[in-house]
């Protein structure tokens, strides 16, 4: 039997739901402190309000929700049970938002990573993730 919620508690859960601060940017974040690097938060005069804006290098990382943005793994290919058609509208125009956002920063000079929120979920990913930004913000 599958738990179908009602409205009053869809709605609820769907209320607690950030869109900063979220477990995987502070996670992020902590790492990126660690390598030694200074950023800001949620510039909002940049196309998309980068998760982490590294003014000095015109470089920004985005970290996105694998359900919300549509990643390729397994939690980005959920289709949910109740108003599929709504959540499938949804989320593809987040995916086409996320497109669009990047390619207007590319078109102002600045270069994006997006960071993943199934990359968090498991050491090895860790790793390689922590080499990858490194990588990314050491090429200037």
């Amino acid at each position: 039997m599958t738990d179908v919620l009602t409205p009053e508690q869809r709605r609820k859960c769907m209320s607690r739901i950030k869109s900063k601060d979220t477990k995987p940017e502070m996670v992020v974040r902590k790492m990126v402190r660690a390598l030694g690097y200074r950023y800001r938060l949620h510039r909002k005069n940049l196309p998309g309000k980068p998760d982490l804006v590294f003014s000095q290098f015109r470089k920004v990382i985005f970290v996105h929700g694998c359900f919300w943005h549509r990643h390729r793994c397994r939690y980005g290919r959920v289709i949910p049970q109740t108003n599929a058609a709504f959540w499938e509208q949804k989320r593809e125009s987040n995916r086409a938002r996320d497109l669009r956002n990047r390619r207007d920063l590319k078109k102002l000079g600045w270069n994006a990573l997006v960071v993943w929120e199934c990359w968090i979920k498991d050491s090895i990913k860790m790793k390689r993730l922590e080499i990858r930004m490194r990588s990314f913000l050491d090429n200037v």
